[in-house]
């Protein structure tokens, strides 16, 4: 009998591996067809999900309702499954260097447990090779197994977009991989039971790593041109935002808008191919010049907000900033790789005092990754007030509240142009 069919059958079980942004909804999904192991090394969000809470504020309870799901952190549950799928995170360290080590631990849980005729499933974002170069030798040595002989390998890289309601999981392709023709025909079926939109199968595991890997460099390098275009359109006292919808009327120009550029994977993972492509000797300068140029703008921000008030300021060495928004996009409580947080702290090496808040993140979260302080509320006699993230409850305010909490000639820095042409008299700037 097929592993597929030992699935469907509930003979054996399915087990994810990390159960973050990724892996909960996916396991969740696959648990509404078969038998599922949910695998977490935190066991406070072990306990969270098995009160049907989603520790990232994603999915509602009723989402693990009608699911045949075990969640744990305990090793020995894990053994029962025949089909491990790792959807742990791939972040780089403080140099940009990749972070491999929550990738090679998932390697190394999997290496404890597995056993002649299982599959392995990587879903975590990495250079090309590194599933089968990294990843594969640590299963290999602590199992005492051998990939092909003894169990099958594959990559199918994750597609979730945080915060997104619309493309999820179940409406999105899936490029599906194998070791070999038989593994990819069955990790193939074992995804569409969750898949509506169809598989693309990969020829090889590289190309599915590569292919995912290449859909983000493409957006973080067309937003680069759009922020270069911002510093440049700027100095001209031309609004780019006028400029992109005038050229958006050409059939074939694609809109991108400038921003700041954070989050797990449009600002992380070019770093993986330019890390791996040094390896081999080249040294990236296309997607190297697209990152630079992003992770400048909060510097960048920071500078015309100082500007700002040293010009503007009665008394500029107690100027007060607030910053509204601290997660790396809209309406959801990420704030990992959050380029507001860049934002915030050149603002303070400027030595102002600065509010910063955000409706969905959490005060522990940011103090623990950031060493930043969320304020609970917002204060007033603002020099500036900086609109990072264009989170629904912000949409709601309007100029007259803008000049209620500022001072006299105060800057709104509207980030992403929310209230572009809504504002008529107070200062205001945008990308």
């Amino acid at each position: 009998m097929s592993v597929y069919a030992e699935l469907i059958a509930k003979e054996t079980r399915l087990a994810v591996i990390g159960l973050g942004y990724v892996g909960l909804p996916l396991a969740l999904k696959f648990a509404k067809k078969v038998a599922v192991i949910g695998f977490d090394i935190n066991q406070k969000r072990v306990d969270m999900m098995n009160d049907h809470i989603d520790p990232s504020n994603e999915l509602e309870p009723t989402e693990f309702e009608g699911c045949d799901i075990v969640f744990t952190a305990d090793l020995e549950k894990l053994k029962g499954a025949t089909v491990f799928i790792v959807a742990v995170p791939t972040p780089v360290d403080e140099y940009k260097v990749p972070d491999l080590r929550p990738v090679l631990s998932a390697s190394q849980t999997i290496g404890k447990v597995i056993k002649p005729g299982d599959y392995v499933v990587f879903e975590s974002t990495v250079y090309p090779g590194c599933t089968e170069e990294d990843c594969l030798p640590v299963i290999e040595n602590l199992s005492g197994l051998k990939m092909g002989r003894d169990f099958k390998l594959g990559y199918s890289p994750e597609r979730i977009n945080p915060g997104d309601k619309v493309r999820n999981l179940t409406n999105t392709i899936k490029i599906v991989s194998g070791c070999d023709a038989e593994s990819l025909e069955e990790i193939a079926k074992i995804y569409e039971l969750v898949v509506e939109a169809g598989l693309h199968k990969a020829t090889s595991i590289k190309v599915a790593e590569a292919g995912k890997i290449v859909e983000n460099i493409q957006r973080d390098l067309n937003i680069s041109l759009m922020n270069e275009l911002s510093i440049i359109f700027d100095k001209m006292g031309i609004a780019t935002n006028d400029v992109i919808e005038a050229a958006g009327t050409k059939w074939n120009f694609a809109k991108y808008y400038p921003g700041l550029v954070g989050g797990h994977c449009i600002g992380v993972d070019p770093y993986y191919l330019t890390y791996k492509a040094q390896q081999l000797g080249y040294n990236s300068k296309v997607i190297s010049a697209g990152r630079f140029v992003n992770d400048e703008m909060p510097r960048y921000v920071s500078k015309k907000i100082v500007q700002h008030i040293i010009k503007n300021s009665p008394d500029a060495a107690s100027a007060k900033v607030l910053v509204l928004g601290a997660t790396f996009k809209e309406n959801v409580s990420d704030i990992r790789n959050s380029k507001v947080a860049d934002l915030v702290k050149d603002l303070l090496d400027f030595s102002l005092h600065v509010d910063f808040v955000d409706p969905y993140a959490e005060a522990e979260d940011v103090a623990h990754e950031y060493g930043l302080t969320l304020n609970d509320t917002i204060g007033e006699d603002y020099d500036a007030v900086v609109l990072a993230v264009a989170h629904d409850p912000y949409k709601a305010f309007d100029e007259a509240y803008f000049k209620s909490i500022t001072r006299p000639n105060a800057l709104l820095a509207d980030l992403k142009g929310i209230f572009r042409g809504q504002v008529n008299n107070m200062n205001y700037w945008s990308l």
